[in-house]
């Protein structure tokens, strides 16, 4: 696809501009809706799952606000023989930070459900297990197979979903400014399933093996892996909600920033 560049655009009807807000914000709600929904199940299941689905919700709303709303066009257009590409609308910092996050996700949910065992209930992958003194004991939940499934399952389907939007977004037609504010939307979408569900997993982590006594210098060195992972997922995790309900904010405050330190980085 070509670089448009236009002359400034004709501004959008007042009918089609709350669409990709409401639609945004109504994510959210169905998202923290179901979440209330999920947290009573039993067994550490529901925050879980409540984290997940929320995440997968703020995405729906995000991709349904970019679909609803007709990109803005100028009255006059000439072409340019620079090609638009993702990479050239996406934060680069936050990007690469969540490319990390989801890598240690993958890498987190691998190595648990190594070490997984069954529960009481003869159910694979739920429980975590360590013998000391000939005394077994078993810690649920562990995020093995039962629960890591529906995680990665989440995160590939998100980021596909994300992947197309971002690239529906580059290459069909529309002003600088917007295709730029509605990939900062969806790019904070993506990374709130991530640092969600990395929250999530490195607290179930984190909680079973601080439950046992067992685990011994194996068990030291997961519990200060997946704490410093915790924390940066639930740093990351506001930047990204706060940047799905008001993108063009986020926008604004990167841009004075980047000004005010005299570097025109994104």
């Amino acid at each position: 696809m070509l670089e448009l560049d236009s002359r400034p655009s004709a501004p959008t009807p007042a009918s089609r501009v709350p669409l990709d807000r409401y639609a945004r914000w109504t994510g959210l709600a169905v998202g923290i809706l179901a979440t209330r929904w999920l947290l009573p199940l039993k067994n550490g299941e529901g925050a879980l799952y409540a984290i997940l689905v929320f995440g997968l919700c703020a995405v729906a709303g995000v991709l349904l606000g970019d679909l609803l709303t007709t990109p803005r066009r100028g009255a006059v257009r000439t072409a340019d023989l620079t090609p638009r590409r993702v990479r050239d609308y996406v934060p680069r910092r936050m990007t690469v930070l969540l490319l990390g996050l989801a890598a240690a996700l993958v890498v987190l949910l691998i190595t648990a459900a190594t070490v997984a065992s069954r529960d009481d209930l003869g159910r694979a992958g739920r429980a975590f297990t360590a013998t000391c003194g000939g005394v077994t004991h078993s810690y649920t939940p562990w995020p093995g197979l039962y629960y890591g499934l529906p995680v990665l399952a989440s995160l590939a389907l998100s980021t596909a979903a994300c992947g197309w939007s971002l690239r529906r977004i580059a290459t069909r037609p529309g002003d600088e400014q917007s295709r730029r504010d509605r990939t900062l939307a969806i790019v904070a979408a993506w990374g709130l399933v991530v640092s969600s569900a990395l929250f999530g997993v490195a607290s179930t982590v984190s909680g079973a093996l601080m439950s046992t006594t067992c685990d011994g210098t194996a068990g030291a060195v997961g519990n200060w892996t997946v704490w410093p992972l915790g924390l940066l997922a639930l740093l990351t995790a506001p930047w990204c909600l706060f940047t799905i309900v008001s993108p063009r904010a986020t926008a604004a405050w990167r841009g004075r920033r980047a000004g005010g330190n005299g570097i025109g980085r994104r």
